[in-house]
């Protein structure tokens, strides 16, 4: 796990895991504290935390793969997509970006 913080991919893959988390964090515990017990709490402290990783891994998987000259067509548009896909990261990270 160390050796993930030394490159920018295991940055990345740092960031897709915990985008991967908050989104977990958001919707199984969060939203239902919110509705169920009348407790928007969660919600205001989770949700932006939530954005800004979601926000981080874009930037950062753009910064990447420019760095990397990932073919857009083959590499960043998966990757991309993957952060607006519900849990998304966890799979970008087990097919493509663990393997780079």
């Amino acid at each position: 796990m160390i050796n993930l913080f030394k490159t920018k991919i295991g940055r990345l893959r740092i960031l897709a895991i915990l985008e991967g988390i908050s989104l977990l964090i958001l919707i199984f515990i969060a939203v239902p504290m919110k509705y169920w017990m009348d407790n928007p709490l969660w919600v205001r402290l989770i949700g932006p935390v939530h954005g800004t990783l979601f926000l981080l891994f874009l930037f950062n998987t753009l910064s990447v793969g420019v760095e990397q000259n990932w073919k857009f067509k083959e590499i960043t548009w998966k990757v991309i997509l993957a952060c607006f896909i519900p849990f998304g990261t966890f799979y970008i990270d087990k097919k493509i970006l663990s393997k780079l």
